[in-house]
């Protein structure tokens, strides 16, 4: 029930992606913003700053230090009012960064950016107070409130995580400071992204942005590769320092404000904002970490024989297959793959993605200054959610188009809730997402024409969960290593550096070899500066997905409807509730063990195949 957060995007983990200038992929969409704002100048967006500028200051006077006064119908009002102000201040904040991640080298985008996030930061410093006092209403009291109202009663789940922040609460005054203080942090994130999308790269004559070096990592040709790889590590080396200054600045910050606030871990803010338990996580980590023998180390021995190679370079990691045929799908293919697997599923998932592609909600192209990556933005609940690419053709591709329309579907179905509840934990997000991706594998899988199709897509599958899975997880525990170490002072690039080895080596295995430069590749992760440690939602919502695609798998009745349910609930329920009609439960150990089995037998598969 904060006033406004950041842009609350959900980036897809870049993996490592030619130029798209000559490839024939089709039209390739662009956003139409209009259903936001026509522009920087449109009268509704002075409108809806005026509006909101008045509003806040009116909700500051009539509520503060009255919260413990109201009775129910009194509370509900105040809540709504929020929620009211929470929508036009996203609504605001949605286009300016939407513009901003299309082009974040355009100064003047940065500055619209910029300007909007200062005017929206003082008009809602006067709300602070809101969950403060809310945190001192006592709890049977609260509890006697919501069974007076219904109304007020739906919105137990957010008072419950606002409530859970009570003992890292602080003074009125400082939390006023601290917001205040956010634009800094923002800032700093800005610099970060106008970096990374300014960054140029010369590989064999070209000079290309990092989404299409990174694709070079993807090529069919070995020395292509290679050439991609060193262009990158030659590129961030120079630029190493300035990476190093952005996440030192940021860890500090977190280090201050979790020192202040008493909070036990760098982790514990996180854990908070998923409404996720610490040892629900740990279980998960463990899993994956123990499972890295089974799961990357023996799928990349297998690459490792496949291509012939003594030892793996880290360009190697995400090379095509030598069997599999270099093609580009184009866009029209891409969109009908994933739309068929969607409606094969359920023919109402079909009708909710339909409008994406045909109403510019989707800017997939790659262009200059553009974002790198992916992500599904979902603006505010009375609009709806924009699609993020950098789509080249490739077949993994595809498979993003499908994970991001699935964060898509998801907040559509969950904006129903409103803007206070819709919001779905980090840990749940990546539900609908990983669902959606796994519905166009099999589509893709039970199409294989032979044998030799068969296995180029599961092996496709399994890099993609090793990067969803393993790949995420030893980058939670880089920043958890990171955090620690930050605490202990002011971390040098080669600090920072043999950290970023430490965890690469371990969840990768023997199979490699690293060549000189690759221990600067953290340089580019947009997690750990946007959302520390954001990243271990990616390898829950794996797991998660890959026990519920086995309950799908296994005929149980009404699953259709059940998923449905799920992904309409939002932020309303705890993962406990959304998974009991699905007779699963993530704080059971054994349930991380589901998932990652799946990943096992699909080596186990491709391993039988070499029989």
């Amino acid at each position: 029930m904060t006033p406004f957060a950041a842009l609350p995007f959900a980036p897809r983990p870049a993996l490592d992606k030619t130029d798209a200038g000559a490839a024939p992929l089709g039209n390739l969409p662009d956003w139409d913003l209009n259903d936001l704002y026509t522009g920087e100048d449109a009268p509704e967006l002075k409108r809806d700053l005026d509006w909101l500028d008045q509003a806040c200051a009116s909700f500051a006077s009539d509520y503060e230090g009255k919260l413990d006064s109201l009775d129910a119908e009194g509370l509900l009002t105040c809540v709504l009012r929020d929620e009211k102000i929470s929508q036009i201040a996203g609504r605001i904040m949605s286009y300016a960064g939407l513009r901003y991640y299309q082009q974040t080298t355009d100064a003047g985008r940065a500055k619209f950016l910029s300007d909007c996030q200062e005017k929206i930061t003082n008009f809602t410093t006067p709300l602070v107070f809101f969950s403060l006092e809310l945190n001192r209403i006592a709890e049977d009291k609260l509890q006697t409130l919501f069974a007076a109202n219904t109304d007020l009663a739906r919105y137990a789940p957010v008072f419950r995580r606002i409530r859970a922040m009570k003992p890292y609460q602080l003074s009125d005054e400082m939390e006023k400071f601290l917001h205040d203080m956010g634009v800094v942090g923002d800032a700093w994130e800005r610099l970060f992204d106008e970096t990374i999308a300014g960054l140029e790269f010369e590989v064999d004559g070209e000079t290309l942005g990092i989404e299409a070096t990174l694709n070079r990592m993807t090529e069919q040709d070995r020395s292509e590769r290679e050439a991609g790889a060193r262009a990158l590590a030659e590129v961030f080396e120079k630029n190493i320092k300035t990476f190093a200054r952005v996440h030192n600045t940021q860890a500090k910050e977190k280090e201050i404000i979790d020192r202040w606030r008493g909070m036990p871990t760098a982790q514990t803010a996180r854990h908070l904002s998923n409404d996720v338990e610490p040892e629900v996580v740990e279980a998960l980590r463990s899993a994956v970490v123990a499972a890295y023998p089974r799961l990357s180390h023996r799928y990349y021995e297998l690459k490792r024989k496949w291509l012939g190679l003594d030892k793996l370079q880290i360009w190697d990691r995400n090379a095509p297959l030598p069997m599999e045929a270099t093609r580009l799908v184009p866009w029209a293919e891409a969109e009908q793959t994933v739309m068929s697997a969607y409606t094969a599923f359920d023919p109402r998932m079909g009708e909710i993605a339909a409008p994406f592609f045909a109403k510019g909600w989707i800017d997939a192209g790659v262009k200059p200054g553009k974002a790198p990556g992916a992500f599904a933005h979902p603006t505010v609940t009375d609009v709806h959610p924009y699609i993020l690419l950098n789509y080249l053709g490739k077949p993994r591709d595809v498979m993003t188009l499908a994970h991001e329309l699935g964060h898509g579907v998801h907040q559509v179905l969950a904006a129903g809730q409103g803007e206070m509840l819709s919001q779905t934990p980090l840990t749940l997000a990546e539900t609908a997402s990983v669902f959606g991706e796994m519905l166009t594998f099999r589509k893709m899988l039970d199409g294989a024409k032979d044998q030799a199709e068969r296995k180029v897509l599961l092996a496709g599958k399994v890099e993609d969960m090793i990067n969803t899975v393993v790949r995420q997880i030893a980058f939670y525990d880089f920043e958890c290593k990171l955090h620690a170490a930050r605490r202990g002072g002011e971390l040098t690039p080669d600090d920072i550096n043999a950290l970023w080895m430490s965890v690469q080596a371990e969840s990768l295995g023997d199979a490699f070899e690293y060549m000189d430069g690759y221990e600067t590749f953290w340089a580019y992760i947009p997690h750990f500066i946007h959302s520390p440690f954001y990243v271990y939602a990616y390898a829950f919502g794996d797991g998660l997905v890959n026990a519920l695609y086995s309950v799908y798998a296994e005929g149980a009745p009404g699953f259709q409807d059940k998923y449905f349910d799920m992904l309409k609930a939002g932020g309303s329920k705890h993962h406990k509730e959304l998974l009991a009609p699905f007779g699963l439960d993530a704080s059971d150990p054994a349930f991380w063990n589901k998932g990652l089995d799946m990943i096992s037998g699909f080596i186990d598969e491709l391993e039988a195949m070499e029989a």
